[in-house]
């Protein structure tokens, strides 16, 4: 709280004290009272407003301070008039009756966006799961009727079948402890997992894949994990270069796995590197691929923060490598020891 804009606000009680004074001034006088008298009048009486206006000063401040103390630990504000004190002033009064209702109408609000976002998401959970079943089907009929063209779709398809698990698990990120069952796998054959999601897409577009030296175990969700690998294999065949080679390792450091998806792709610029994990980012390479979002990465960084995974990209110039960082659970590995 300001002391020259409380000042400001207490002016025309100031004006009427000042008003008083004088008046009382030229009375004393006219009553033939010295001037002694009317300057002792004077300062008793600027002494003791003064102090009713320091005194007010610091209780209201102390008050507001407090107020806005209380209004900072809140995570939704509109809920202060729920924790604050009902004031006895009739001015302040008014506002704490405006502030009620201003938050009667926001948690309504609120409400009506949570009701209608929370059937929009299972109406897209739904969605999803009824077009597995014909995307499923022609899977099916491509691979029992071997030809070009069938590869060709079945490639297709499973650039279908990856955006509808993005949106997926795009609609369940928010919660994904609902969804997920932390065990211990093996990374090897997550990775293989991931591989066979996309073969068809990896066999059109020529990629040579190499796995090494994948023999840890990690305690985490099987089927996040591969979601995350899926978006990783996908972003580097988008990216390609003519001959593009796709590799997997992990190794231990420290207290960590780390598991590293590596390409030799177009590479990342080093001014984009630190924002490829934000949503809609796509950076200088997006702006040649027609069809980036910038969702996927995205998408892998919300899911490795819930999970508790870290994620990092290197890139210099040509290549990108991406790292997954899988923390050891020492009391869980002395048990098993």
């Amino acid at each position: 709280m300001n002391g020259k804009l409380f000042l400001k606000n207490q002016l025309p009680v100031i004006l009427m004290n000042l008003t008083g004074m004088l008046a009382l001034v030229l009375f004393l006088t006219a009553n033939g009272n010295s001037a002694s008298v009317s300057l002792l009048v004077v300062v008793v009486w600027t002494i003791v407003i003064s102090l009713y206006f320091v005194l007010l000063f610091f209780a209201r401040k102390k008050r507001l301070s407090k107020l806005l103390e209380m209004t900072e630990q809140l995570e939704e504000k509109y809920l202060l008039p729920e924790v604050m004190e009902i004031p006895e002033r009739a001015e302040e009064e008014v506002f704490y009756r405006i502030l009620k209702m201003a938050e009667k109408s926001t948690l309504e609000k609120t409400g009506e966006v949570q009701r209608e976002r929370k059937e929009y998401k299972e109406y897209i959970e739904q969605w999803i799961h009824e077009v597995k079943t014909p995307i499923t089907a022609m899977k099916l009929l491509c691979e029992n009727n071997p030809s070009p063209f069938a590869r060709e779709i079945l490639a297709q398809l499973e650039n279908v079948n990856r955006f509808t698990e993005q949106a997926l698990y795009y609609a369940r990120s928010e919660h994904t402890e609902k969804d997920y069952l932390i065990r211990e796998i093996s990374l090897r054959d997550v990775v293989h997992s991931a591989i066979a999601d996309n073969k068809y897409l990896l066999r059109q577009n020529h990629v040579v894949i190499t796995a090494d030296h994948i023999d840890h175990n990690v305690y985490t969700d099987n089927k996040w994990v591969r979601f995350i690998l899926n978006q990783l294999i996908s972003n580097a065949v988008k990216y390609r270069t003519e001959k593009p080679v796709l590799r997997f390792f992990s190794e231990k450091e420290n207290d960590r796995i780390l598991l590293s998806v590596e390409d030799n792709g177009m590479g990342i610029a080093k001014s984009d590197l630190p924002r490829i994990f934000e949503k809609g980012f796509t950076g200088q390479n997006g702006r040649m691929i027609q069809n980036s979002t910038g969702i996927g990465l995205y998408l892998c960084k919300r899911l490795c923060d819930k999970l508790g995974i870290g994620l990092s990209a290197c890139s210099e110039g040509k290549g990108t490598t991406i790292t997954l960082s899988f923390h050891i659970n020492d009391f869980v590995t002395g048990v098993q020891g």
